[in-house]
């Protein structure tokens, strides 16, 4: 049973981000912000998700609304990933799984026939106050990004 955060302010949390900084959730509100969970840098899903909403940057910073893509992989991974893919937003790095649990991310899944535990492919849309307006879990890839924007858009 997936637990929905919708409603749910979301707790302060403080993350290693990309360009040598420190991501604070409660130093981001006043304007709407999507961080989106993917599993690992440099792999197909994971290049595709980045190039959608890296492809549709402009159009959520003119709503003001801030990307964030988290992972479990090193800042050091992080950069690497940023400046192959060119992306205009900066990537998080949580090795401790403290956001991944906040978020109730981390499920067991199968990969190769083998039950491994990772990240979850999900999206939340955080408002300005820190309530998660909206969340996808199970995300598919192909158009998810303009869902997100789309829903971004009512706000």
């Amino acid at each position: 049973m997936e637990t929905s955060l919708v409603g749910l302010k979301v707790p302060d949390f403080e993350l290693s981000s990309t360009g040598n900084r420190m991501f604070k959730l409660s130093a981001s509100l006043g304007s709407p912000l999507v961080l989106y969970f993917y599993p690992k840098d440099n792999t197909p899903g994971c290049t595709t998700e980045g190039a959608q909403f890296n492809d549709l940057h402009a159009q959520f910073a003119r709503l003001g609304c801030a990307i964030y893509g988290i992972s479990r992989d090193s800042v050091k991974s992080h950069e690497g990933f940023k400046a192959r893919m060119g992306f205009a937003f900066d990537l998080l790095s949580d090795p401790d799984e403290k956001a991944c649990a906040l978020f109730g991310v981390i499920k067991m899944k199968t990969m190769y026939g083998r039950q491994v535990r990772g990240v979850e492919r999900s999206t939340f849309l955080i408002d300005a106050r820190g309530h998660v307006r909206a969340q996808w879990r199970g995300v598919k890839v192909p158009g998810h990004a303009e869902e997100v924007l789309q829903f971004a858009r009512s706000l």
